[in-house]
C-alpha cells in the first residue's frame, strides 16, 4: 500500500483548474460505493477501467465507415475514440478544465456502437421494438454489460457526458440528443465532431471517392484546405469561443462555435453525406452489414437458447439479450458467424 498522499496531492492540484472546471473530489459519485483509490483521482480511475474493459479492445475490430477495408490504414472505431479523446484533451487543457474527466468521457463514448458503423446502428434501431442509439447503449455497457454483469461503476459525470455526446445530422451544436451537465462532456461531444468530419475525408480521399481539391472551396476557404489545417481551425475556434469556461470575462460558459465556422461544419457534414456516406461502394457494403444484423438478430430472437452467456452477461427479455450480444460483436465476429450460422 502507498503510504503517500497521492491522490489527495492531484486534488488539490485541481484547486488551480477553472472555477467551472469539475473537481473530482465533488464528484456526484458513482451508483455503488467505494473506497477511494490511493494514487488515482475518480476520473483517473474511471478513464483506467474504460481503458481496460473488453469493450474497448473490440472497437479495434469496429469499423467507422468503411467496412470490412483492404487497407490498414482506414480509421476504426478505436482510432477514432483515440484521435476525439487527443482533440477532447488539448482543448480542455487550453480552457483550464478537467482533462482527466474529459479523458475519461472521450474513451468511453462510443463503446456500445455496434458492428458496420452507423448502418449497424440504424438497422438494430429499426429491428428492436424500444428503438437503439450507440449513446444508451454505450451507457448501457459501462452500467451493466462489463465486468461479468456488474458494470465499470463509473462517476455520474463520465456517465452523463457518455451519454450525451451525440448530434443530429442537421446541427452540431443542437441540443436534441441533450446538454452534458459538464463542461468536459461539451467538449467531447464537439471534439467528436471535429475527429470524424475530418478523418472521413481523409478515408474517403484514401478510397478515391473525393479528392481533396473536390472538396468545395466555399468549405476549404473557411476551414482550411488540408487535414490538418482543418483540425487546427475547429480546435481553436472552438477554444475561442469557448473563452468564458476559463473564468474570464463573467460570463455563462458554454461550450461552443462560431457561427461561421458552426455553419461551415454543417454545410460540410451535408457534403460528406451526399458524397461520402450514400457513395454506391459505401452504400453496397452498409446493406451487407445491415442483412448480416438483422438475420443474426431475427436467428437469436427465435432461438434465445443459443446465445453464449459466457462471452456477454444478458440482461432482459429475449429481444434485449440478442441486441446486447449483437451490439457487441465487432465487424469480423459478425460476419464470420453469419457464416457459421446459414452456410453449408
Amino acid at each position: 500500500m502507498v503510504r503517500h498522499d497521492i491522490r489527495q496531492r492531484l486534488e488539490e492540484r485541481e484547486e488551480g483548474l477553472s472555477p467551472y472546471a469539475v473537481r473530482s473530489r465533488l464528484s456526484r459519485g458513482r451508483e455503488r460505493y467505494e473506497e477511494p483509490c490511493p494514487v488515482r483521482t475518480a476520473f483517473q480511475r474511471d478513464r483506467d477501467r474504460i481503458i481496460h474493459s473488453k469493450a474497448f479492445r473490440r472497437l479495434m475490430h469496429k469499423t467507422q465507415v468503411f467496412i470490412a477495408p483492404t487497407s490498414d490504414h482506414y480509421r476504426t472505431r478505436l482510432t477514432h475514440t483515440l484521435e476525439v479523446s487527443q482533440i477532447a484533451r488539448t482543448i480542455a487543457r487550453a480552457l483550464n478544465l478537467n482533462e482527466d474527466l474529459t479523458e475519461a468521457i472521450s474513451l468511453g463514448h462510443d463503446l456500445g456502437h455496434p458492428p458496420f458503423g452507423h448502418a449497424g446502428e440504424e438497422i438494430l434501431d429499426e429491428l428492436y421494438p424500444q428503438g437503439f442509439t450507440h449513446a444508451h447503449q454505450s451507457l448501457r455497457v459501462v452500467r451493466y454489460l462489463e465486468n461479468d454483469g456488474q458494470g465499470l461503476n463509473l462517476t455520474d459525470e463520465v456517465r452523463d457526458g457518455i451519454l450525451k455526446h451525440s448530434k443530429p445530422r442537421a446541427d452540431i451544436l443542437s441540443e436534441e440528443g441533450g446538454i452534458a451537465a459538464t463542461l468536459e462532456g461539451q467538449i467531447c461531444k464537439l471534439a467528436d465532431t471535429v475527429a470524424y468530419i475530418n478523418h472521413d475525408i481523409d478515408d474517403a480521399i484514401r478510397a478515391e471517392i473525393i479528392a481533396e481539391d473536390g472538396i468545395p472551396m466555399e468549405f476549404r476557404g473557411v476551414l482550411g484546405a488540408s487535414h490538418r489545417e482543418r483540425i487546427n481551425t475547429l480546435v481553436c475556434d472552438i477554444i475561442n469561443h469557448s473563452w468564458a469556461a476559463t473564468g474570464a470575462g463573467g460570463e455563462t460558459p458554454r461550450i461552443g462555435m462560431s457561427p461561421e465556422i458552426s455553419e461551415a461544419v454543417n454545410s460540410l457534414r451535408s457534403f460528406l453525406f451526399n458524397t461520402v456516406y450514400h457513395a454506391p461502394s459505401v452504400t453496397e457494403r452498409k446493406e451487407k452489414g445491415k442483412r448480416v444484423l438483422r438475420m443474426l438478430y431475427e436467428y437469436y430472437c427465435e432461438n434465445p437458447g443459443k446465445l453464449e452467456p459466457k462471452y456477454l452477461p444478458l440482461i432482459g427479455e429475449v429481444e434485449r439479450k440478442a441486441l446486447d450480444y449483437i451490439a457487441g460483436m465487432t465487424d469480423r465476429f459478425a460476419l464470420q458467424h453469419s457464416e457459421d450460422l446459414y452456410l453449408p
